[in-house]
């Protein structure tokens, strides 16, 4: 497999007006679009968290839609990802909203 093909896991938390702004759903609907798996939840914190697998390049984008677009009325501050590993396979079969 190419590099941008390989697997890959990661957390991420979405912080700023994420919140009764849709962001879960287009956030689901996003990474179903680029064929990767997870999940996503709102904090009680008043921020939006989960979990991205898939192959490298569609993660990155994903990450990039996190960061800069996210939901039509949302206003993201900042995006914070961690727990990077690479994995040999997918750990979710669906990108699932985690009440």
């Amino acid at each position: 497999m190419a590099e941008g093909d390989s697997l890959v896991s990661v957390d991420y938390e979405v912080f700023g007006k994420v919140q009764g702004v849709f962001f879960r759903k287009y956030t689901q609907a996003e990474g179903k679009k680029l064929g990767l798996v997870g999940w996503v939840r709102n904090t009680d914190r008043g921020t939006v968290q989960g979990q991205l697998q898939g192959p490298t390049s569609k993660v990155r984008h994903m990450q990039e839609w996190l960061e800069t677009k996210g939901s039509p009325k949302s206003h993201i501050e900042r995006a914070n990802f961690n727990n990077e590993k690479a994995i040999l396979k997918l750990d979710y079969s669906d990108f699932q909203i985690v009440k």
